[in-house]
């Protein structure tokens, strides 16, 4: 298939230019830790010293999956629908942390069991009701595959803005992502299956059975999209099309937890550049992730033990982004401020480890 074409952002001028301003605020050498690396790397995705988070879009797709056939989660399926109808109605986690951070959510059915009234907020990109049983056969079928990353690109093309924040909801959708990072990871599907919507130890026991036949019933299943098509989901497939959009597009992306990382990963794999635009929001608690993590090189903002998905994870952590811009756009320099700096105060020596500890780690 047809994939965007995504650029280096690798600018040696640029990326001195933003640490010099940062280096030069009227604050030790990289006091304000993270949030320094952070707005670096801000400057650069958006290719500017004076970044500014435009019109943000948090993105939620939501998908069955046929696996859940074989109790891999505590909750049925249905629970799937009548959580958008949450997301929708302005109850659930997400659509109150979006109403409070002012971000633009828009909830999209990429292959929910349920056919759903149309109304604003809802995008319907249906590409079939859930995926089949990867047990039984592969999730979905080429064909299927990238009709839903084909909507994922369209829809992120279609929205405004300069950062693009990714949620998700699928009963379901733990087992996939966990057997996504098994197989493109390389990594003992044992070591990254968890608890998911709250099973119980011997649950999860079982559970590690069903996705170790599965990766078994599709050993073939090597490459990135051979693996999406063998373990789904539609929502992952899509979020895999948002990501490509996005980066090509030179937008920000807020990766959330575990699933949504899984589309990362799928991405990134197939165009590795996509990881230069993504700021991993947190660690979750889904025993998987911190190997997710791991594996993409990705240090998250925050560790707060969430396991809900749905995006409130990078809902959570965007004051942190806008925070960011702001001290680069807004703090004071020495020399703006007219405040001596500790030059003299400290050894040339002493001045260099300093700068070197401060410098973000590069894209």
């Amino acid at each position: 298939m047809n994939l965007p074409s995504i650029d280096d952002l690798h600018d040696p001028v640029l990326a001195a230019t933003l640490q010099g301003l940062l280096d030069g605020k009227t604050k030790p050498l990289g006091s304000l830790g993270r949030i320094e690396a952070l707005a670096h790397r801000i400057g650069l995705i958006l290719g500017t010293t004076t970044p500014r988070l435009q019109q943000p879009q948090l993105l939620v797709c939501a998908a069955d999956h046929g696996l859940t056939a074989h109790g891999v989660s505590a909750y049925p399926s249905d629970v799937t629908w009548q959580m958008v109808e949450n997301f929708l109605a302005g109850g659930a986690a997400v659509s109150v942390l979006a109403r409070q951070h002012g971000l633009a959510l828009t909830v999209v059915d990429c292959g929910v069991r349920h056919d759903f009234t149309p109304r604003p907020g809802l995008r319907v990109c249906k590409v079939a009701p859930g995926t089949a049983d990867s047990l039984d056969g592969p999730a979905m079928s080429d064909a299927l595959r990238d009709q839903a990353i084909h909507h994922g690109m369209a829809l992120v093309r279609e929205l405004p803005g300069n950062a693009l924040l990714l949620g998700e909801m699928g009963i379901g959708n733990t087992s996939a992502a966990s057997l996504l990072l098994a197989r493109l990871g390389g990594i003992e599907v044992g070591d990254v299956t968890g608890a998911g919507t709250g099973l119980g130890a011997d649950a999860v026991v079982r559970k590690i059975g069903v996705l170790r036949a599965v990766l078994q019933r599709h050993a073939e299943a090597r490459e990135p999209l051979a693996a999406l098509t063998a373990f789904g989901g539609f929502e992952i497939a899509t979020l895999v099309g948002a990501v490509l959009q996005a980066a090509a597009e030179r937008r920000v992306i807020v990766v959330d937890g575990f699933i949504a990382s899984s589309a990362v990963l799928v991405a990134s794999k197939l165009q590795p550049r996509v990881l230069q635009r993504c700021v991993f929001a947190h660690r979750s608690g889904e025993r998987g992730h911190a190997l997710m993590l791991a594996h993409l090189r990705a240090e998250p903002l925050l560790d707060l033990g969430l396991r809900l998905g749905e995006g409130s994870g990078a809902a959570l952590a965007w004051p942190l982004l806008v925070s960011a811009c702001a001290v680069l756009n807004e703090m004071a320099s020495f020399e703006s401020a007219g405040v001596a700096t500790s030059d003299t105060a400290v050894s040339p020596e002493r001045r260099e480890s300093l700068e070197a500890h401060s410098r973000p780690a590069p894209l």
